[in-house]
C-alpha cells in the first residue's frame, strides 16, 4: 500500500490513526507506529505545556522504523493555548502537525522553519487551494462521512475535486471503518485515509467503557448531526438524552449569532461548554451523556486492542 503518504511519513500503510478529541493517547499512537501506520494526538488533550512536552518525549522514545507522529492543532482564537502548544512542537519535535479552524499560515511557516511536516483540515476546494497557496504538505479532506466536526461532500466527490485541482497530497478523513473502505477511498484518488471513530473502541483509549461499548451497540443509523457541541455541526450517537435535548442550538444562541460584533464570544463560548460536556461524557457515564462518534462505527463489532483493529484495515 505504497502512497506519497506512505513515502511522506515512511509509514508501511497509508493511514493516520486521526486526533480524537479526549480519545486519542500515547499508548494508542505507540500501538499504531508498532503497526505501521501514522499517530496523531490532539494538543488539547493535555492540560498544561509540561505535559504535552512529556507526552512528545514518551512518543520519540518509542518511535520505531515505520512509524511516525503528529500532533493536532486548532489554530484559531478559541483555543488560546494555541501559539504556545506550536511553540512546544516546534522545540521538541514531531513528524507532522495537523491543522484545524482557522488559518493555517504561522503553523506552516513555524513548523517548516524545523523540519516538521503541516497538513491541513479542508472541507472543500476553496480552502483547500489556499493552504497548498500557504505551503501545505497535504490537505486532510473531511467529508460529510466523518466523525465530530464533518465537511459537506461525499467522500468521492471531495476527493476528486481536489484531485483535479491541487498537486499536494490528499488524504481523505471520514467514512473508513474496514480495508474495503480504504481500497475504495484510494480508488478515487486520494494519497491515504484518516481514520477515527473506529480506534474509540480501543483497549488502549482511556474514555469510558460505556463510551467503547455504545460505538459497538450501535451503527451508522444511530448517528445524528447536532450544533450544541461547539456550535458547528458535530455528529454523535443518537443516544435517548441527545434525544431529548435535540440537536439544535438554543434559541438566545442562534438570535445572538446574528449579531456581527457578538458572534465570535458567542461561538467561543460554546466551544468552551461543548468540549466540557464531551469531556465529562467521555471520562464518566451518566444519563447527560453525548458522545462523538461518526457512521464508520457500523463495522465496529467489539472492543478490540489497537493492534487488532489496524489489522481489520489493512488485511
Amino acid at each position: 500500500m505504497k502512497t506519497k503518504l506512505t513515502q511522506i511519513l515512511n509509514i508501511n500503510y497509508p493511514i493516520i490513526q486521526a486526533p480524537m478529541f479526549l480519545v486519542s493517547n500515547t499508548s494508542m499512537v505507540i500501538e499504531a507506529m508498532e503497526s505501521g501506520i501514522a499517530g496523531c494526538i490532539p494538543a488539547l488533550n493535555y492540560r498544561t505545556l509540561p505535559e504535552l512536552r512529556n507526552a512528545i518525549k514518551e512518543l520519540k522514545s518509542a518511535k520505531v522504523t515505520g512509524g511516525a507522529f503528529g500532533f493536532n492543532l486548532i489554530v484559531n482564537k478559541s483555543n488560546i493555548k494555541y501559539k504556545e502548544q506550536l511553540q512546544v512542537l516546534c522545540e521538541e519535535g514531531c513528524d507532522f502537525i495537523i491543522t484545524s479552524l482557522g488559518s493555517p499560515e504561522e503553523t506552516i511557516r513555524e513548523a517548516h522553519a524545523v523540519g516538521i511536516k503541516v497538513f491541513c483540515d479542508v472541507t472543500d476546494l476553496h480552502f483547500a487551494r489556499k493552504v497548498e497557496q500557504l505551503g501545505a504538505d497535504a490537505a486532510i479532506a473531511v467529508n460529510n462521512q466523518a466523525g465530530g466536526h464533518r465537511g459537506n461532500l461525499s467522500p468521492e466527490d471531495l476527493i476528486k475535486q481536489l484531485k483535479k485541482e491541487l498537486t499536494i497530497p490528499i488524504i481523505s478523513a471520514g467514512g473508513v471503518g474496514c480495508k474495503a473502505d480504504i481500497d475504495k477511498i484510494l480508488g478515487y484518488g486520494a494519497d491515504g485515509v484518516s481514520v477515527g471513530s473506529p480506534f474509540i473502541a480501543s483497549v488502549e483509549a482511556n474514555v469510558t467503557q460505556e463510551y467503547k461499548q455504545a460505538c459497538v451497540d450501535y451503527g451508522e443509523n444511530d448517528i445524528v448531526v447536532t450544533e450544541r457541541i461547539s456550535g458547528t455541526p458535530c455528529t454523535v450517537i443518537n443516544t435517548p438524552y441527545v434525544q431529548k435535548i435535540g440537536t439544535k442550538s438554543p434559541w438566545i444562541e442562534r438570535l445572538l449569532n446574528k449579531n456581527r460584533k457578538l458572534k465570535k464570544w458567542v461561538k467561543m463560548l460554546r466551544f468552551y461548554i461543548g468540549m466540557k460536556a464531551t469531556e465529562k461524557a467521555a471520562l464518566k457515564a451518566t444519563y447527560k451523556t453525548v458522545w462523538v462518534a461518526g457512521p464508520s462505527i457500523e463495522h465496529t463489532t467489539s472492543i478490540l486492542p489497537v493492534k487488532d483493529i489496524i489489522k481489520k484495515l489493512t488485511n
